[in-house]
């Protein structure tokens, strides 16, 4: 898959439970996101999980949602409809991604390691 000129990757990582399939397998969840950098809308994203059908359900959650505004939008979704043990993890991830999608926005040094 090709992505635009204007799109830009960014990673958002979140602790999970203890008990989380995904803290064994990987040691956090980490949600991988392609972002339009001009208009903030998320083109697509992908996830550490352990079942495909989980990663393509976040998918849907966040695929033509804006970064810039729809957090409370994305937040209500994960937690009216997604019930896995990531849940908070999830939204936790996209915080940290939307963090630095606004740091790589307004021009200030990104930092990969942070």
């Amino acid at each position: 898959m090709m992505f635009a000129d204007n799109t830009v990757y960014i990673v958002g990582n979140a602790k999970t439970q203890q008990n989380n399939p995904i803290t064994h397998h990987y040691t956090q969840l980490f949600i991988g996101f392609v972002v339009e950098k001009d208009t903030g809308k998320i083109v697509t994203c992908a996830s550490s999980v352990i079942l495909p059908l989980t990663g393509e359900f976040i998918t849907s959650l966040f695929s033509g949602r804006s970064m810039r505004e729809d957090f409370e939008v994305i937040k209500q979704q994960i937690e009216s409809r997604y019930f896995g043990s990531s849940q908070k993890a999830i939204v936790v991830a996209f915080k940290d991604a939307q963090k630095k999608f606004f740091r790589i926005i307004s021009g200030q040094p990104f930092d990969v390691n942070d």
